[in-house]
C-alpha cells in the first residue's frame, strides 16, 4: 500500500513539473502588474525563446542538456528547419507525443496557440550548429 502511494505521488510530481496545460495567464498578469519591468535582456530575446521561457517547457527541456526530454539543440540537429517539420513539431507541442525520444511521453499543451507553437519551434530549430 505504501509503495502504491509512493508511486502515485511520484507520478503526480512528474506531471506537475513536466506537464500541465493549466491556465497561468491570470497569475502571470497579476504578477507582472505588481513587479518591476523585465530586464532589457528579456526584451532582446527572440519571440519563440520568450514564449518558451514563459511556459513550462523548462521543466523537461534545456537548451543544451538533456533533462526529461531532449535538449533544444538535439531537436534542432534531428529536424531540418522547413515548413513540414515546423508544423509537425508545433503539433507535438500542442497535442503531446511519445516514442520519438524515449519512453516518457511529452504532455499536451492545448492552451498554446498554433502560431505561438510555431514561433517556439522556429527558435528551437534556429539553434542548429
Amino acid at each position: 500500500m505504501k509503495k502504491t502511494f509512493l508511486f502515485l505521488g511520484g507520478i503526480a510530481l512528474f506531471l506537475a513539473a513536466c506537464g500541465g496545460s493549466g491556465d497561468t495567464s491570470e497569475s502571470t498578469t497579476a504578477t507582472t502588474a505588481t513587479t518591476t519591468p523585465a530586464p532589457a535582456s528579456k526584451s532582446a530575446m527572440e519571440p519563440g525563446e520568450l514564449l518558451i521561457v514563459k511556459s513550462d517547457c523548462v521543466g523537461c527541456h534545456h537548451k543544451e542538456n538533456k533533462l526529461i526530454g531532449p535538449s533544444y539543440k538535439e531537436i534542432a540537429e534531428k529536424y531540418p528547419s522547413n515548413d513540414e517539420n515546423i508544423a509537425l513539431l508545433a503539433s507535438k507541442i500542442i497535442k503531446g507525443g511519445k516514442g520519438v525520444w524515449g519512453a516518457v511521453p511529452m504532455t499536451p499543451h492545448a492552451k498554446i496557440t498554433e502560431d505561438d507553437a510555431k514561433s517556439m519551434v522556429k527558435y528551437i530549430l534556429s539553434l542548429k550548429k
